[in-house]
């Protein structure tokens, strides 16, 4: 059973303790995010990470629909990521559209991508991740 974390008109943060994972589910008025907003939610998941020592991640982006600005990834790299690093996340997926490319579906396996100490996986299936998490 999820326990609702966090909430706000962006997104929603869930904890499943049965699944030792936390998960980020974009909602579709991310359209109307702004920079300021989207790293705002992505210091409060790595906290919630950190506060709830879940080793999995899930980032669930079908409904998302922001578009971050130039300096957003770098700025992810050097703030957020490490965060995760110090919480000891273990494992990450995100839950993408169908379609969408490199996909554990499509013969894609999760892979480390710096400054991430911890495989992300790409996946269009939600029981594929909760599948990995438990593996």
């Amino acid at each position: 059973m999820a326990t609702e974390l966090d909430r706000d008109q962006y997104g929603v943060i869930l904890h499943h303790p049965e699944d030792r994972m936390l998960e980020l589910e974009w909602l579709d008025a991310s359209e109307n995010m702004t920079d300021d907003d989207f790293k705002r939610s992505m210091l409060r998941f790595a906290a919630l990470a950190d506060e709830q020592s879940t080793p999995h991640m899930l980032v669930d982006v079908t409904r998302f629909r922001f578009t971050p600005g130039a300096g957003v990834p770098a700025w992810r790299d050097e703030h957020v990521i490490p965060a995760y690093n110090a919480a000891g996340v273990e494992k990450f997926a995100f839950l993408v559209p169908a379609g969408a490319p490199g996909t554990v579906e499509q013969g894609t396996a999760p892979a480390k991508e710096p400054p991430g100490q911890f495989p992300t996986g790409y996946f269009t299936e939600r029981a594929r991740i909760v599948g990995w998490f438990r593996e």
